[in-house]
C-alpha cells in the first residue's frame, strides 16, 4: 500500500484549512483520519502538521462532493491517497456514466411528454380496459404487456371478482408511452425509470412543467464534475505531493 506524503515544508493548523471552507477544525481532523486527506505528519507535541498538499486535497474533496456525491467523492479521495489512481479514475468514470444515463432518460422523457401532451394524440379511454383491448389499441400481443408488467413498467390492477388485469386510463397512458419508447429502442429498465418519473410528477402535463428544472440540475451536476476534476488535477499536479511507501522502512516498488 502507498500513501501520499506532503513534501511542502509549510505547516498549517487545522483551523487554517477549516476557515477557508467554513468548516470546524475537528472536521478537518476527521477528514484526515478517514483517509480523505493525505496522512499528516505529527509534531513533537503530537499535533497534526498540515501542508499545502492537505489544503489542495481538501479543495478537491469538497469540490468532488458537489458533482459526485459524498460516497463517490470519498471513494475517489481515498484511492488517490493510497496511490491507486486507476481505482479513482474508475470511480470518476462511473459517475460520468450515471450522468450520461440520466441525460438519456431526460431526453426520452421529453420526447414522450411531447407526444403525450400533443394536440394530435389519440384521446385516451374513459373507462378501464381489459388486457386484450389495450393490446389491440397498441398493436401488440397481450404477452408483451405482461412482460412490461414484470419489468415494472406497467402496474395494472386486478378485477376483484375475476382477478383479470384491468387497465385504468392512466395505465393505458403508461402503456402508450412504453410502446413509444420501446419502438425508439429504449431498454425495458430505462422505460421503467421514465414511467416512474411520469407517475411521480402526477402525469405528463405536470412532468412537462418540471423538465426545465430537471435539465438545469443535470447541467449543474456536470459543471460541478468539471470543477471537481480541475481541483483534483491541481492536487495531483501541484508538485506538493509525492507517492512514497506508507511504511518508511519498506522497500520502494518500482
Amino acid at each position: 500500500m502507498v500513501a501520499i506524503k506532503p513534501s511542502n515544508p509549510g505547516v498549517r493548523r487545522p483551523v487554517d484549512l477549516a476557515r477557508v471552507h467554513g468548516l470546524s477544525p475537528q472536521a478537518v481532523r476527521n477528514y484526515e483520519q478517514a483517509g480523505l486527506l493525505p496522512p499528516a505528519e505529527r509534531g513533537s507535541n503530537g499535533y497534526r502538521r498540515f501542508t499545502e498538499a492537505h489544503a489542495l486535497a481538501l479543495d478537491a474533496y469538497l469540490a468532488l462532493i458537489a458533482g459526485h456525491g459524498y460516497a463517490s467523492a470519498g471513494e475517489i479521495m481515498r484511492a488517490i491517497n493510497r496511490g491507486e489512481i486507476d481505482t479513482a479514475l474508475r470511480a470518476i468514470d462511473h459517475s460520468h456514466a450515471l450522468l450520461q444515463r440520466d441525460r438519456q432518460t431526460l431526453d426520452a422523457v421529453e420526447a414522450a411528454v411531447a407526444v403525450l401532451t400533443g394536440a394530435a394524440r389519440e384521446p385516451g379511454p374513459e373507462r378501464s380496459l381489459p388486457i386484450s383491448a389495450v393490446a389491440h389499441r397498441l398493436g401488440v400481443r397481450p404477452a408483451t404487456l405482461r412482460k412490461w408488467e414484470r419489468a415494472r413498467i406497467l402496474q395494472p390492477a386486478r378485477d376483484p371478482a375475476t382477478r383479470y388485469r384491468v387497465y385504468s386510463p392512466d395505465d393505458v397512458r403508461d402503456a402508450e408511452l412504453a410502446h413509444l419508447l420501446r419502438r425508439g429502442g429504449h431498454r425495458l429498465d430505462h422505460i421503467a425509470e421514465v414511467l416512474r418519473q411520469v407517475r411521480g410528477a402526477g402525469g405528463a402535463e405536470a412532468l412537462a412543467a418540471s423538465l426545465h428544472q430537471w435539465r438545469e440540475r443535470l447541467t449543474s451536476r456536470g459543471r460541478a464534475m468539471l470543477t471537481g476534476a480541475a481541483r483534483l488535477a491541481a492536487y495531483l499536479n501541484s508538485g506538493t505531493t509525492t507517492v512514497v511507501p506508507s511504511d518508511p522502512t519498506a522497500p520502494t516498488v518500482s
